[in-house]
């Protein structure tokens, strides 16, 4: 049986990451919270929306298209989290914080991505 959404770890994990990021995207003067505060939550969220979205697809392959889109979400996060440090607008601190998560989150997606894919070849023209 498929595992419920909420079960997966790494569907929490992104979770977690997206929210971390929303609270401090908050504290931002208006024009970083705008431009880079804007794309920075954006490419938090769709890490975890990608997980479900796929997660909610019939077929294995459907399911590991979004997981790929969710994977190049989480490098779009890396990527403006370290444009606000360079901007000065977190502390290196910060960046170390939020990316202890993105370093535990992309290893795991990347095995979650790999067990479909077993899945997938398993049940080449089987239906979930």
């Amino acid at each position: 049986m498929v595992a419920e959404l909420e079960g997966l770890r790494i569907f929490r994990l992104a979770e977690k990451l997206a929210d971390e990021i929303w609270e401090e995207v908050l504290t931002w003067k208006p024009f970083a919270r705008n431009t880079v505060g804007r794309q920075l939550v954006r490419a938090a969220d769709s890490v975890g929306a990608n997980i479900a979205e796929g997660h909610g697809r019939f077929h294995y392959r459907e399911e590991i298209t979004f997981d790929y889109y969710g994977r190049g979400s989480l490098r779009e996060t890396r990527f403006w989290s370290r444009r606000a440090v360079a901007r000065k607008i977190i502390p290196d601190t910060t960046l170390q914080r939020l990316m202890a998560m993105v370093e535990e989150l992309e290893p795991q997606l990347n095995a979650y991505i790999n067990s479909l894919e077993t899945k997938s070849v398993a049940s080449r023209g089987k239906k979930r």
